[in-house]
Order: C-alpha cells, then sequence, then structure tokens
C-alpha cells in the first residue's frame, strides 16, 4: 500500500554546498546523510516528518557507471544531461514485495525489489528495499521500503523526526509535489501502467496525505511546503526547482 512521497533526490554538485544553501535560503536543516559506497555516490538529508529530501552527489563516477545503483544512475543522468535538479522520487510502502508481485500480476513492467544500504556519518548502517522500472524526471518514481529498525528508522528515531524543528521555526512537511510534463495525458498512463495510480481530472492524486500534480505550465519541478503558524511565506528557484513554503493555519 502506498504510504506516502518517501523523499526527493535531488541531483546536486556539491552537497555540502546545496545544503548549506538549502539551510539559508529556505530554512532547512540537513542533519544525516552518509555514502552509497558500491555506487559512487553521497548525500545528505533534511527530514520532513518521515518525509525527506535527499541531496545526492557523485564522488566516483565509474563506480555509478558500472554499478546496480539505479538511484546513482538518474542522478549522475541528471546532472550531466540537465544539470542540478529532481533526478527521481520514491514513494514509501509498507509491503514492498507483496505490492510488486501485485503489480506485476497486473502487468507492470516494475522489476522485483532490490536490497539497498547506505553507511551513515556515524558508521551505522541503514538498510531498505526499492522496487522501479525506469528512473528519471519524466518517469514514474520508484518504491521504497525501510527497515524500521535503527538510528534512523526505529521507533526512536521517528518520535524525534516527528518534532524536529527546522531553522525556519519549527517543523515542515511537504504538501504537494507538482512536476512538469509536456504531456501529462500520457505520464499519467506511464504512473497507471507501472504503479496503479490513477489520476483525477486536472491530473492531480492523492499519495497518502500528500498531493501528486503533473502540469503542462510548469517550467520546473514545484516542492510546495507548509511550516509552522506565523513562519513568513517564501516562494524560490534554487537547483532547478521552485519551493514553495507557506504557514500552517493556525
Amino acid at each position: 500500500m502506498l504510504l506516502g512521497i518517501d523523499h526527493l533526490v535531488v541531483a546536486v554538485e556539491s552537497v555540502d554546498g546545496a545544503a548549506e544553501e538549502l539551510e539559508r535560503e529556505l530554512g532547512l536543516a540537513f542533519t544525516g546523510g552518509g555514502r552509497h559506497e558500491a555506487w559512487g555516490t553521497y548525500n545528505r538529508l533534511a527530514f520532513l516528518g518521515n518525509t525527506f529530501v535527499e541531496l545526492i552527489g557523485v564522488f566516483d563516477r565509474s563506480l555509478v557507471v558500472t554499478g546496480s545503483g539505479a538511484v546513482s544512475r538518474a542522478s549522475l543522468e541528471q546532472l550531466e544531461s540537465r544539470g542540478e535538479g529532481l533526478a527521481t522520487y520514491a514513494l514509501a510502502v509498507d509491503d514492498v514485495a507483496g505490492d510488486v508481485a501485485a503489480l506485476r500480476a497486473e502487468g507492470s513492467p516494475i522489476g522485483e525489489p532490490v536490497a539497498g544500504t547506505r553507511v551513515r556519518q556515524d558508521g551505522e548502517a541503514v538498510r531498505w528495499s526499492t522496487a522501479w522500472a525506469d528512473l528519471g524526471p519524466a518517469r514514474p518514481p520508484f518504491l521504497i521500503q525501510h527497515e524500521r529498525t535503527g538510528p534512523e528508522w526505529g521507533p526512536a528515531a521517528s518520535a524525534a523526526r516527528a518534532a524536529f524543528r527546522h531553522p525556519v521555526g519549527g517543523r515542515v512537511r511537504l504538501t504537494t509535489l507538482e512536476l512538469p510534463s509536456t504531456d501529462p495525458d500520457a505520464l499519467a498512463e506511464a504512473y497507471g501502467k507501472v504503479l496503479g495510480i490513477a489520476f483525477s481530472e486536472g491530473w492531480r492524486c492523492a499519495i497518502g496525505p500528500q498531493a501528486l500534480e503533473l502540469s503542462p505550465d510548469a517550467p520546473m519541478p514545484v516542492v510546495r511546503l507548509v511550516a509552522e503558524p506565523g513562519s513568513p511565506p517564501l516562494d524560490i528557484v534554487r537547483l532547478g526547482i521552485r519551493w514553495v513554503r507557506a504557514p500552517r493555519e493556525a
């Protein structure tokens, strides 16, 4: 079952530089991250409850090209073909094996789940399973199921994320991801074929507590955030993405 938008994969030239920029300009704290040793990429994460923004960079291009990391390859493709920006994103599920089996039974081209791991800066390992068909900013996202243990996804870590206060002045959540598309009908059809997702009129659908929109008018992806009541609204373009932050109603 789809639980929500899990994370956005934003490919950048300098992970630390991009993290500093978004903290300064957007008020988001990038507190986690680590290295995908076998895939040639590294990252920093900003948690928005159980959703997060992943800034991903390349430390070894040859490992990206020869490795099995589909997200790393999509990130390299983004950087080399289009520059910094949204390379792909993930939808959280609670039973990736069961969901994939059901989708494949309906003719989806999605692949079998693949285990992944990342070593955090403190040396702890984080593990997950993902499944995808073909990744890219104009293609359906991938599915992910996190191993709900350890310092990043265990009960204590989830509670800490829920209460975390960003530099903007409190909790921040992702409400809507708006994706540009020159042919939203075709892209909506691809989402249906790969992931079984159905869009309503206006190319909009709910993914758990969040919304996904396909827009023929948007020149770039739009990430809509909500922060604490009284926080200043913001509408800026950074890293090839339009970030829109609004205060939550009191």
